[in-house]
């Protein structure tokens, strides 16, 4: 069985992590040329290899079509994506992705849905078998094995999903919002369990989120998007210690990166300040 330690990168300063993902003038615009409706405009952005970084704002502002721009399923209107220096032309290889919904199959068990991601990419269910039911057993669903998506809750369906992300050991997870829809109480759990995931390091990490305090407790930075059209509006440095307990966001080094976020998004006009 495969370890579920990524193998990692030797440790790295900012200086010199090479870049995992580089965005370039990038825009995405709809409907007829004459009269587009523009998504994304003049976005350019640099991903260190091994870093977490969150994609930040509120609905509307194209985090989902930016993440569906790196993970080559949307085609850029006007600029370039390169994953590792090689411009896109589709999905690029070593990656997963989390989606906004779980999308698991209800007519398959959670471990069918799981190995899923080996039969996407032509490898054997005996080889990865041991693999997925490991992850099941680490997010803990390893009693779920051969339940069926309907039997479980909105939580547990997610961290199936992950573990089907995860299944091939990618270079380059991408999360579009999946923890949007959960409970307060699941969506802190499974912070927590993706926050252990990162310390294993090596992986690099592009979560959308519209929640400050979720970005600035799983982030090292969080690029902050304005709407209308989407642009990157400013990008954080997130300088706190890992690994990180949920208790990190009760201390004044974690609230004064949440107020200069926040700050941030009074100054757009994105939040209202009484």
């Amino acid at each position: 069985m495969a370890p579920l330690e990524h193998p990692g990168l030797e440790a790295m300063t900012e200086a010199t992590a090479p870049a995992c993902v580089e965005i370039e003038r990038l825009g995405r615009h709809y409907g007829l040329p004459a009269k587009p409706i523009v998504a994304l405009q003049d976005v350019s952005l640099t991903v260190r290899e091994g870093e977490f970084l969150s994609l930040l704002g509120p609905s509307g502002c194209g985090k989902s079509t930016l993440l569906r721009c790196i993970a080559g399923l949307d085609k850029p209107t006007t600029g370039a994506v390169r994953v590792r220096g090689k411009p896109l032309s589709g999905p690029p290889a070593g990656i997963g992705m989390v989606f906004q919904r779980d999308v698991l199959l209800d007519w398959r068990t959670i471990l069918d849905n799981v190995l899923i991601s080996a039969e996407f990419q032509g490898r054997g269910r005996k080889e990865n078998i041991g693999r997925a039911r490991a992850l099941l057993e680490r997010f803990g669903l390893g009693g779920f094995a051969d339940r069926r998506p309907w039997e479980l809750s909105g939580g547990m369906r997610q961290r199936a999903a992950i573990c089907r992300a995860l299944l091939c050991d990618p270079d380059l997870l991408l999360m579009d919002e999946p923890f949007g829809a959960l409970d307060a109480m699941t969506r802190d759990d499974l912070n927590v369990e993706l926050s252990r995931l990162v310390q294993l390091g090596g992986r690099t990490v592009i979560f959308v989120t519209h929640s400050i305090a979720e970005a600035v407790y799983l982030s090292d930075r969080v690029a902050v998007m304005s709407r209308s059209p989407g642009r990157v509006a400013e990008v954080f440095e997130i300088d706190l210690p890992r690994p990180r307990p949920l208790s990190i966001r009760e201390t004044p080094e974690f609230g004064r990166h949440v107020g200069q976020i926040r700050s941030l998004f009074s100054r757009l006009g994105l939040v209202r300040e009484e």
